[in-house]
């Protein structure tokens, strides 16, 4: 079976290379909004998806103030939730139509991003549902214009194929995943991440950090993956810490969001691992956070792939000048390990999730096997009962 899954990997890399995924035009600051805004027909209405906190922050009104000065007619649809579900999608759909939108701007995290994108979808796949979209490449057919902004540094869903969605009635979590998904358009305003909170802004960049170091290790990278891998980590480790502990740091701000996008676009083109795939099911279980999931999860997979990824964490060291020359392979892989684990530590990330049910560990960990397997290029092949043992890791049953 996993001579399969490898054949299939190799299928996929060889798509990226000859097909190739699409780059979003990138922006940065409020200048970059005003240059993306100047070359939209105002006389085209766009839908603004947003959620319905950053509305009542005020995060909305200074972008959408430079909408209405460049005489953008836009509509706002904010019923967004954390994990966003069909009818979110389907409500924000309803909106789109009623007021013949022909673009969509997606102001907000991950889960913003993530409806925006479907809505999109449904909108120029009008007889297929949301759960008929699940997989691989079933949207074939461009979205109307998507500018993304966002609000977190973390998911990277302003460049990235994918949308996922909930399901609340199964209890189930899923991806829709096409090249058509790619936003046309993405600002990067670092004003707009100041007011995050500490531990949004921790979570959220242990997210942007396990996209990249999952591209990085998996065995389907490519050139161009690799290097936004490594300039991501190398971004992370440097200004993490300093928007966590500032969080009106505007550089820091500024570079977490970079280092978001170039991660986004590192795993965009080599997918995840088994991070993402057991985060998802805490998300869909237990309405996680996604951020935090992966946060919580990074350490203990890492270690489960063992040696075999020694040589791929020497790397990123060395590239981020944490290693000295005379050190082994082994040494700057497990200093490396040690510094993820030092970051984890000064972000006050935890090692538990307090609820996970030990009943439900093996379902979360037959779901996470089927979500993994077999689109996810990962180093090493984890089986059913080393899945509930890392999950178990993060239940209070195991320090009893």
């Amino acid at each position: 079976m996993h001579v399969f899954y490898r054949c299939y990997h190799f299928i996929l890399k060889c798509i990226v290379i000859f097909i190739g995924i699409p780059h979003p035009r990138l922006y940065q600051g409020y200048s970059g909004l005003e240059q993306w805004a100047a070359q939209w027909n105002s006389e085209k209405p766009v839908l603004v998806v947003s959620d319905a906190t950053l509305q009542k922050l005020g995060v909305l009104k200074q972008t959408l103030a430079q909408l209405d000065e460049k005489k953008i007619t836009w509509h706002l649809y904010t019923d967004v939730a954390p994990n966003p579900t069909i009818d979110n999608v389907e409500h924000g759909l309803e909106m789109y139509i009623e007021h013949h939108c022909t673009g969509i701007i997606a102001i907000g995290g991950g889960s913003v991003m993530d409806c925006a994108k479907l809505i999109g979808a449904r909108a120029v796949r009008p007889s297929k549902s949301v759960k008929q979209l699940k997989g691989l490449f079933k949207v074939l057919k461009s979205l109307p214009p998507l500018c993304a902004i966002p609000t977190t540094a973390g998911t990277g869903s302003e460049t990235t194929v994918a949308a996922v969605v909930n399901d609340p009635n199964t209890k189930t979590k899923y991806a829709v995943t096409d090249f058509s998904l790619v936003p046309s358009d993405a600002v990067l305003i670092g004003e707009l991440t100041q007011s995050v909170p500490d531990f949004i802004t921790a979570a959220t960049g242990i997210d942007a950090l396990t996209h990249a170091i999952e591209a990085y290790i998996g065995t389907i990278g490519l050139a161009f993956s690799n290097e936004k891998s490594l300039q991501a980590i190398d971004l992370i480790l440097k200004n993490l810490k300093v928007a966590y502990n500032e969080g009106d740091n505007l550089v820091a701000r500024e570079q977490m969001l970079l280092a978001s996008f170039y991660a986004g676009q590192a795993f965009t083109r080599t997918s995840v691992g088994y991070v993402h795939a057991i985060a998802h099911q805490f998300g869909a279980q237990y309405g996680t956070a996604h951020g935090l999931a992966n946060s919580v999860l990074l350490m203990p997979v890492l270690r489960f792939y063992g040696k075999v990824i020694y040589p791929k964490l020497a790397e990123i060291a060395d590239y981020c000048k944490l290693t000295q020359p005379q050190q082994s392979t082994e040494q700057k892989a497990l200093l490396l390990l040690k510094t993820f684990d030092d970051l984890l530590a000064s972000l006050a990330i935890p090692k538990m999730l307090p609820e996970i049910k030990v009943n439900d560990i093996s379902g979360i960990s037959q779901a996470a096997m089927k979500e993994a397997h077999p689109d996810y290029p990962v180093p090493v092949f984890m089986s059913h009962s080393q899945c509930e043992a890392i999950v178990l890791q993060l239940t209070q049953q195991s320090s009893q």
